[in-house]
C-alpha cells in the first residue's frame, strides 16, 4: 500500500517558519518520495501567492527551502561530530563528508545529485560518494536526498494532448530531465469531478475528454516507478489481492509480505502471468497447458505474476 500525504504548498521563508514552516518540513521529512504539484495553467480566478504563474520559479522556491532546512540539519550534525573528530578517525572522516555535503547544498544543489538518489527507481545520477560515505546520508534523512517527481497541473484544454502545447509543462519536463525525475500531467479540477463518479461514468467521462487515464492512476504508476516498486498477485476462491514489493525481490521475501511463516518455510512457488490466467480462466487450465512455472528460492518475482506459495513450518 502506498500512502499519499497531501501537504499544503511551501512559501519563501518556510525554513525560517513562514507559512506552515516547520510543520510542513516535519511532515515531508517522514515520506519516502516527494511529488511536487506544479501549476501550469492561467486563471485569473485562482490567485497565485507570487502574483503570476511561473512553474520553474515555484520549483526553485520549494528546492531552496528544502536546501535551507537540510543545511540546518547538517550544521547541527557538524557541531556534534566536531567534538570527537580530532581524536576519532571515523568521526574525522564523517566531518570531511559533512563539509562536502554542506558545500554541495550551499551551491543550491539538492543532496540527491551527490548521492545519486534523484531519479526514478534507483536514482538518475551515478553516486559521487565513496563506499565509506554511502552509509552516512541515510542517517541524516535529508529532505533534498529524497526522490522527487512532478505533477504538472494544467487546464482542461491541455489534458488531451498531455500538455504538449503548454509552455509551462515543457519547461518542467526539461528541468526534470536534468535529474531523471518523472513528470506527468493532471488537471486538478477534472480530478475533483472524477472523484464523484462511479467506474462506468468515469470511463465515459474520460472518453469524452479524449483522455486514456485519470490523473490519480498516473500518480500511482509514477509513484511505483519512482520508488522502484511493483506488484504480484495471489488468487483464491474468495479474493484476488495485489501485494507491493521492491523490484528485484526474490520469491521467499515476496512470500514474507503475506506472512512471515511463508518466508520461513518456503518450499517453492507456482507462478503464472496474470494475462495468461485471465485468458485461460483458471490455474488448473494454465497447469494443463504447461504455463505454470515451478520456481525456487532464487526466482526474482516479476510485475504481474500470480503466485501460489508452497511452504512448510
Amino acid at each position: 500500500v502506498i500512502e499519499f500525504v497531501d501537504i499544503a504548498g511551501l512559501v519563501k521563508g518556510a525554513s525560517k517558519g513562514e507559512g506552515l514552516g516547520n510543520q510542513f518540513l516535519a511532515n515531508i521529512r517522514e515520506v519516502d518520495a516527494i511529488v511536487h504539484v506544479v501549476r501550469c495553467f492561467e486563471d485569473e480566478n485562482v490567485i497565485h501567492v507570487d502574483g503570476s504563474v511561473d512553474p520553474l520559479r515555484d520549483i526553485e522556491t520549494i528546492n531552496l527551502e528544502l536546501v535551507f532546512a537540510d543545511l540546518e540539519v547538517l550544521e547541527r550534525r557538524i557541531s556534534k561530530v566536531a567534538r570527537t573528530a580530532k581524536m576519532d578517525k571515523e568521526a574525522g572522516k564523517e566531518m570531511e563528508f559533512l563539509k562536502k555535503v554542506r558545500d554541495h547544498l550551499e551551491s543550491g544543489k539538492p543532496a540527491s545529485l551527490l548521492s545519486g538518489h534523484g531519479g526514478a527507481g534507483t536514482g538518475a545520477a551515478d553516486s559521487d560518494l565513496s563506499e565509506d560515505e554511502e552509509k552516512w546520508p541515510q542517517t541524516y534523512n535529508l529532505l533534498t536526498d529524497k526522490p522527487v517527481y512532478y505533477a504538472a497541473n494544467v487546464a482542461e484544454d491541455d489534458l488531451a494532448n498531455d500538455g504538449a502545447d503548454n509552455e509551462g509543462v515543457q519547461k518542467v519536463r526539461e528541468y526534470a530531465a536534468q535529474t531523471g525525475s518523472e513528470v506527468f500531467v493532471i488537471c486538478a479540477s477534472i480530478e475533483s469531478e472524477i472523484a464523484e463518479l462511479d467506474d462506468d461514468e468515469k470511463a465515459l467521462f474520460l472518453e469524452d475528454l479524449g483522455v486514456e487515464e485519470a490523473g490519480l492512476d498516473k500518480l500511482v504508476r509514477a509513484s511505483y516507478r519512482t520508488l522502484g516498486l511493483m506488484s504480484f498477485l495471489t488468487a483464491g476462491e474468495d479474493e484476488t489481492r495485489a501485494w507491493t514489493i521492491k523490484i528485484g525481490t526474490k520469491a521467499p521475501q515476496a512470500a514474507g509480505k503475506i506472512h512471515s511463516d511463508f518466508e520461513r518455510g518456503f518450499i517453492k512457488a507456482e507462478v503464472v502471468n496474470y494475462k495468461t490466467l485471465l485468458e485461460l480462466g483458471s490455474l488448473a487450465a494454465a497447469r494443463e497447458k504447461g504455463l505454470v512455472g515451478m520456481e525456487g528460492k532464487e526466482y526474482v518475482v516479476k510485475d504481474g505474476d500470480v503466485i501460489l506459495f508452497r511452504f512448510n513450518v
